[in-house]
């Protein structure tokens, strides 16, 4: 199936902005009061891609490893500084010292405009390195003040810093909450390191939750945005991660974050070695959307390593390796920044209405009632668009479609499709089982032979070069005709 690229982009022109290479509340009626409230709280995360996912298509991020030292250990993590092909937290390819970090985050910002935010997420936990986190934060502050600063910590230590945090002005805080029973903690924490005291099983649990607590608490109370990370693991927490995100809600969390554990055995932690399965895309988005009706919850997530750069979903890691970017120049300019991210800005708006012509112009009445949903896959680069070539794909983007909206619901990682002819056969049947429940693959282009493949397994594949939900609705009213013709 091919449809036209009508609407917003129609001549594969990437748009006026500086592009990066990646991967992609409220009621009838409110009072006036909610929605100052609601249009300050979307001011404070407009740009941040991990806090908005409208931002996510558009902004970059970095994270800075500075912070070695951890003081808890997660049956779920193990801490490896030398793997550059690895994606998940807690990995890094080499250490900073605060100054390195600080001249790498000028040379980025300067390299990539639209990055937005710098963190420091580890590779251990920040507030176990103190000097070296509010160090680092105070000299990024001090030469680039237009940069968000977030980070993102167990907890354990998060009340004893929280003026030091107000006082930077690090205005979002990313706190990892599995669960809030004891019991289920120890079978996710082997110890935790508390005063000069290291504490094992149901009592080391509670000290940590204690702690959690108060910081959750203290962050409200300093009005600094608060995002939950709960890992998802089968067996244990899992059932239970809808009592934590009541929990959460009700003590002033914003976001909440579900993600699956990562548990391969080649990564060395207790539970990949002990053969802790992880979660199905499907659990995950189970267990989220019975989450959903209490808070808002975060599907973009990409569990990054402690040292990414660029858009979720990518890593630029590698072209700035400390052996690079101590090279260069820091070419960190506010006026060239604010100018591009004035143009992300306009083509953000334009994007917002081409989604709203495609909604109002959605022929619902011609359509069956009760539409089934489908998931369709997105290959995209970024922007919001259907804008990357299907061999090119390392990650699809899941949008949930019912004819009335394209929800963006997550992502499937995979392997590149063009690897030079080496091992495609194998590639092409992971890639249709990742996607395996999706009725489409949204591409700009697709070659033949992949496309026979995944024709045979059921999947339609759609060409264009336009706005996500504007192309998964074209399909899905096409979809759903085709089903009708032949179901009579």
């Amino acid at each position: 199936m091919t449809l036209p690229a009508t609407g917003i982009l129609n001549s594969h022109q990437e748009p006026a902005v500086t592009q990066a290479k990646s991967g992609g509340c409220g009621c009838d009626s409110k009072s006036s009061a909610t929605v100052e409230m609601d249009e300050k709280l979307q001011e404070r995360i407009a740009k941040h891609p991990c806090y908005s996912e409208d931002a996510h298509h558009h902004y970059a991020r970095m994270h800075v490893a500075v912070a070695p030292a951890c003081n808890i250990q997660c049956n779920y993590c193990n801490r490896k500084y030398d793997c550059a092909n690895e994606s998940r937290p807690g990995v890094v390819s080499e250490l900073l010292t605060p100054e390195e970090a600080a001249h790498k985050a000028l040379v980025i910002a300067g390299k990539i405009p639209q990055m937005t935010v710098v963190g420091i997420a580890g590779p251990g936990d920040p507030l176990a390195n103190p000097e070296k986190t509010f160090r680092t934060f105070e000299l990024i502050a001090d030469k680039a003040p237009d940069i968000k600063l977030c980070l993102s910590t167990n907890g354990l230590m998060l009340s004893e810093h929280i003026d030091r945090i107000k006082q930077l002005n690090i205005d979002h805080v990313t706190v990892t909450f599995n669960t809030i029973d004891p019991e289920i903690g120890a079978q996710i924490y082997s110890w935790v390191h508390y005063k000069r005291r290291r504490y094992r099983g149901i009592e080391g649990a509670k000290i940590l939750l204690e702690k959690q607590m108060e910081g959750l608490q203290a962050l409200k109370e300093a009005d600094i945005l608060c995002k939950v990370n709960s890992v998802m693991i089968p067996g244990i927490n899992d059932q239970h991660l809808v009592e934590v995100n009541k929990f959460i809600r009700e003590n002033g969390a914003f976001l909440h974050n579900i993600m699956p554990l990562i548990s391969a055995p080649e990564h060395g932690t207790h539970f990949g070695l002990i053969g802790q399965r992880g979660p199905t895309p499907k659990e995950v988005k189970e267990v989220q959307d019975n989450c959903a009706g209490n808070m808002k919850m975060m599907r973009h997530c990409r569990q990054c390593r402690a040292d990414a750069v660029g858009l979720l979903g990518e890593d630029r890691s590698q072209e700035f390796t400390k052996d690079k970017f101590l090279e260069m120049a820091p070419e960190y300019d506010l006026e060239q920044r604010a100018s591009v991210h004035e143009g992300i800005e306009k083509f953000k708006e334009e994007i917002k209405l081409a989604k709203q012509k495609a909604v109002e112009t959605r022929l619902i009445a011609s359509l069956p009632q009760n539409n089934p949903k489908v998931l369709v896959a997105v290959a995209t680069k970024g922007s919001g668009l259907v804008n990357q070539h299907f061999g090119h794909a390392k990650e699809f983007q899941i949008y949930e479609v019912d004819g009335i909206e394209a929800r963006f619901v997550g992502h499937r990682k995979i392997d590149q499709y063009c690897q030079g002819g080496y091992g495609e056969e194998a590639t092409s049947e992971n890639i249709i089982k990742a996607i395996a429940d999706c009725k489409a693959v949204l591409v700009s282009k697709i070659g033949n032979c992949p496309k026979e493949k995944l024709h045979e397994a059921g999947i339609e594949t759609v060409e264009a070069y336009d706005v996500i939900e504007k192309v998964a609705l074209e399909f899905y009213e096409q979809y759903v005709k085709e089903l009708g013709t032949t179901e009579g």
